[in-house]
């Protein structure tokens, strides 16, 4: 059989990228959403591409308040000292990385971005360092510390504060005396950046310093030359921190100069360990103001949860009290982000027992189904036996669905929208072969709104993964002619796919990064990563995420972030013992992690005839290839824990013959025994 005209009974699946939050309705205006609003400081520093960080100390999460906000209200972490040097190589070669990994590790289970702090600093540095005066061995050492200490979190950390506080206060612009440059000279930077790309290619690598963040400033234009002589000699540098420590009156006038500044050299800046004397509004908010006006600010990192967390903390300048309450500087830094407070109350300690939690998902599933909701539309030039695979997204009053178009000619895909599921028969198909995206082997789409890069995106296999843009999701010609993920089927997927096909292609993404899972009809799901900055580039470290026997673990992977909660939610495609398609599901707290069995069984399925009844009569017997209505549009793909609703494809339980001349419709499932 033609392997193309077999992969067309699959799909590609979703796109996915950036912040967790629930969207507001968009504007009218275009295809392309109005800035959405949302209540919690990551959330809404999100929707601009950006972060919004803290530092965390490990000996503080087991405070459920201190953790309680860390977890609601940021999307990137900072180690306050667990990463240094006195912290994880305390004795020369002796490496320790506990308390790091405590860290690492909740960041990464929760989806927040790592920052690493801070690989070479002449503080908090050990006594045998500071005593090293010959410079081979003080260079092997710095060199060790830095390849050893990136190389545990490689792929992990998206910006490395490589050299921390290098120049001097003053009046002079030059480096400080320290061992490091006292024995290696001014040359140690160089070579600290060069080993640190050696290390870990994919991260940012930063310089970072305080008192730079007034432009007229000495140690700021010291900075200044040396960045501008490593992007002229092409010594890797990605990023400047400005930690921004600030007094009672916040930034300097000049702050935003100095941020553009550095950001016309070729690189990104970052607001590292912003702190404000009495946490002013006024300044807190001049200070986000600056970044947000300089599209190269990529983030911002307050030094601190609770002004008890602080190193300052008789100087109450975070923006949460001591009791965790929001203080005025809060509501002023989320507005001036873009967002909207959640309530005008101050108090966010955690809610009494009797609240209610937010729901979980249920150990077992029930579901009602419609009768057939869309079937194909053949016309002079489309002879189309079924409609399939289909993605969905609600957006501007309407429900936006793409689907595979199958024939005894192959598969193409097919747009149409609709105002409500009523309307969904009636609807007019635009098929996109009449569109950039073009003629030829296309199947198995999924759509979502990548929010920092502001565009449309269409996911689907044509042999390889590829996708195409649109500035306007309503306009089925605005779409982009297809690009490839992957130069070629990854090693380890040719190794393994044996005599099934490279299907179903899904992305989803977290606050930090990108992962594309696809399966291979071979009982193998894989994954490949990329980070959210990369996207759609980048995809590399593809590995296997889950295996079963063949047709167990067989096709169309959904994975999704449950709305409210730390969990992801997967689906499979499998083919029941009595050949019938069905689904199974499991849940994971990061999509990098291990699977958990949710219902994934035959006699315990997340969607099988089985468990589902069908007032208008049993059309179908398979569940098969679809999708989840989601609770936003975006790349972080998130669905509601409760009220579930999946659109699927069906078909006549008694038709038969060739794969692709099979009648597919489409039908939406709907939860019957939620629990909210």
């Amino acid at each position: 059989m033609n392997p193309l005209k077999r992969l067309g009974r699959r799909r590609a699946s979703v796109l996915a990228l950036l912040a967790t939050v629930a969207l507001v309705t968009p504007g009218t205006a275009t295809g392309a959403p109005d800035d959405v609003k949302a209540s919690t400081l990551g959330a809404q520093a999100a929707q601009s591409g950006r972060y919004f960080g803290t530092a965390v100390a490990a000996g503080r999460l087991g405070d459920s308040t201190y953790t309680g906000i860390l977890d609601r209200e940021f999307n990137s972490v900072t180690a306050e000292n667990e990463m240094k040097w006195d912290a994880t190589e305390r004795s020369r070669g002796q490496f320790t990385f506990g308390a790091a990994d405590q860290i690492m590790n909740r960041a990464a289970a929760r989806g927040q971005r790592m920052r690493g702090h801070t690989l070479v600093w002449h503080s908090q540095l050990p006594g045998w360092v500071s005593s090293i005066r010959d410079a081979n061995t003080l260079r092997g050492v710095m060199n060790n510390h830095i390849t050893t200490v990136m190389n545990r979190y490689k792929g992990r950390i998206h910006s490395w504060d490589v050299v921390n506080e290098a120049f001097a206060d003053g009046g002079s612009g030059q480096l400080r005396s320290s061992v490091f440059r006292d024995v290696l000279g001014n040359g140690f930077l160089e070579e600290a950046f060069r080993t640190a790309r050696s290390a870990d290619p994919a991260a940012k690598l930063c310089y970072n310093d305080y008192n730079i963040e007034n432009w007229s400033d000495a140690k700021t234009q010291g900075v200044y030359r040396m960045v501008r002589d490593f992007k002229a000699r092409g010594v890797p540098i990605d990023c400047v921190g400005l930690q921004a420590h600030f007094g009672t009156g916040g930034p300097p006038a000049s702050f935003q100069t100095t941020l553009s500044n550095f950001a016309a050299l070729g690189v990104d800046v970052q607001i590292t360990e912003l702190d404000i004397a009495q946490a002013s509004p006024n300044a807190y908010a001049n200070t986000v103001r600056a970044c947000m006006n300089v599209a190269r600010c990529t983030g911002i990192t307050v030094w601190g949860i609770r002004d008890s967390d602080s190193w300052r903390a008789g100087e109450n300048p975070l923006l949460f009290d001591r009791g965790g309450n929001k203080k005025p500087a809060y509501n002023a830094v989320l507005t001036t982000l873009g967002g909207t407070p959640a309530s005008t109350r101050q108090t966010d300690a955690p809610p009494p027992r009797s609240a209610a939690a937010p729901a979980a998902l249920p150990s077992r599933f029930s579901w009602s189904s419609s009768g057939t909701l869309i079937s194909p539309k053949p016309d002079a030039t489309h002879n189309i036996a079924g409609i399939k695979d289909p993605t969905v997204v609600q957006y501007n009053g309407k429900y936006h669905v793409f689907a595979s178009t199958a024939s005894s000619s192959g598969y193409n895909l097919v747009y149409l929208n609709f105002n409500d599921w009523s309307q969904a028969g009636s609807a007019t198909h635009h098929y996109l072969d009449r569109t950039a995206i073009g003629s030829g082997y296309r199947a198995a789409p999924q759509v979502f709104y990548n929010a920092p890069q502001r565009l449309w995106y269409l996911v689907y296999q044509t042999g390889n993964a590829s996708y195409s843009t649109n500035p306007d999701i309503s306009n089925p010609n605005g779409w982009s002619a297809p690009r490839n993920f992957y130069s070629s089927m990854p090693d380890i997927i040719r190794q393994n796919i044996g005599n099934g096909y490279w299907v179903d292609m899904w992305v989803i993404c977290d606050s930090a990064n990108c992962y594309l899972f696809s399966s291979d009809d071979n009982g193998h799901l894989y994954r490949s990563q990329t980070t959210v900055g990369q996207f759609p580039n980048g995809f590399t470290n593809t590995v296997i995420a889950a295996q079963d026997s063949k047709y167990a673990l067989f096709e169309a992977s959904n994975v999704y972030k449950v709305q409210g909660s730390n969990q992801y939610l997967l689906l499979v495609e499998a083919i029941g013992s009595d050949g019938r398609r069905y689904f199974r599901s499991w849940t994971s707290t990061s999509l990098a992690g291990s699977w958990t069995p949710l219902a994934a069984s035959e006699s315990n399925p997340f969607a099988r005839a089985n468990n589902v009844t069908f007032p208008s009569g049993a059309w179908t017997r398979d569940i098969s290839h679809g999708e989840m209505i989601r609770a936003g549009y975006d790349q972080t793909l998130t669905i509601p824990a409760c009220r579930l609703q999946y659109l699927y494809q069906g078909m006549n339980p008694n038709a038969s013959g060739d794969y692709n001349t099979l009648p597919w419709r489409l039908g939406l499932l709907t939860q019957t025994n939620s629990t909210c």
